[in-house]
């Protein structure tokens, strides 16, 4: 009886482990809520989205931040045209994931 119980223990706690890595062994997730592919603006546009297991987070090349839960926001001006705009973010195991998506910039003129 004992034996049972301390492979039953043993087998919980092997468990509540693999439970707790999930995260890690997942790698890095990136999910973008804006700009929606294929939309054409005329303004400034809010990249918007979500980053979890995240250590280095880049939009366009440029260094980006999250808050506490994950959730990035960065104000671009993109040039006229059709302009990929491209999330990327890298885990503290050196894996790498990547969004993007295609938007239209139409004749952009900010106010003075």
């Amino acid at each position: 009886m004992k034996k049972i119980l301390l492979a039953l223990a043993l087998l919980l706690l092997v468990g509540y482990g693999i439970f707790e890595a999930r995260r890690l062994l997942e790698g890095p997730q990136i999910v973008l809520i804006s700009p929606q592919n294929g939309s054409a603006t005329s303004s400034a546009v809010w990249v918007t989205g979500t980053a979890h297991n995240i250590s280095f987070l880049t939009i366009n090349d440029q260094h980006s931040y999250t808050d506490e839960g994950g959730t990035f926001r960065e104000l671009l001006v993109p040039p006229p045209g059709v302009t990929v705009i491209t999330v990327a973010g890298v885990d503290r195991f050196g894996r790498k994931t990547t969004e993007s998506v295609s938007i239209t910039m139409l004749n952009y003129c900010p106010l003075s």
